[in-house]
């Protein structure tokens, strides 16, 4: 039965338990992620997040008192150079678990435990997001009327400026098609017309010798019905 069980004893001993989590957490302070299982990551969560707050307020007292924890003076002097100083501005949560799935044997759930401002990708990509706001909330709450009315004014104007523009763009196509209408090659194909009766006189000429054959025909007939007679 679990009575009085305030906190996962990870099937250890007082001092077995101290010992592990005095461990794991030098080794977080020092590499900023490690790999490990939930329960444990959630009971590591506990013990340095305090250690950390500590960190923020540099007096020998709390170093005192964060050594006690730790005992490694090299993770003592990280934890109050480094990790306090990206870590002045957070009011808490400082560590981050991220489940990779459960591990082959005894099927354990495991994890990522991490710093959370030592994390260079996630920190990237919220800063890109809070510069994107600050860029497009520039604009005073006093002079939003004023903007609103410039902006409608501009956009009169652009409207103005792009019917005046396709006025003028008609205008150039109706001066365009007039001009070709001028500069087109009828006026060239006049002498055609002044060919033609050339080519009505022409039979004329091909048909008179017709003509005289035939009244050269009629005065030899005749010639001929006067000897026969």
């Amino acid at each position: 039965m679990r009575h009085g069980k305030k906190f996962n004893h990870l099937g250890r001993k007082a001092a077995h338990r101290k010992a592990m989590l005095s461990n794991m957490a030098c080794s977080l302070i020092e590499h900023k992620r490690i790999k490990t299982t939930v329960a444990k990551a959630k009971a590591l969560r506990k013990f340095v997040e305090p250690l950390i707050t500590k960190s923020k307020n540099d007096t020998t007292h709390s170093r005192r008192i964060v050594f006690s924890y730790l005992r490694q003076k090299q993770i003592v002097t990280e934890l109050f150079g480094d990790v306090a100083s990206k870590v002045t501005t957070r009011e808490g949560g400082y560590t981050r678990i991220i489940k990779i799935g459960n591990r082959i044997g005894d099927n354990a759930q495991m994890c990522f435990i991490e710093l959370v401002d030592f994390n260079e990708i996630y920190v990237k990509d919220k800063t890109d997001k809070t510069d994107k706001k600050t860029k497009s909330t520039r604009r005073s709450r006093g002079s939003k009327k004023s903007s609103g009315n410039s902006d409608k004014s501009n956009h009169k104007n652009s409207d103005s400026s792009v019917v005046e523009e396709s006025s003028v763009v008609e205008e150039s196509s109706v001066v365009e098609e007039s001009s070709a209408v001028e500069e087109s090659p009828a006026v060239e194909e006049s002498p055609v017309v002044e060919e033609l009766p050339v080519i009505k006189e022409s039979p004329v000429v091909k048909e008179s010798p017709v003509i005289e054959n035939k009244q050269k025909n009629k005065k030899n007939n005749a010639e001929d019905k006067d000897e026969t007679k």
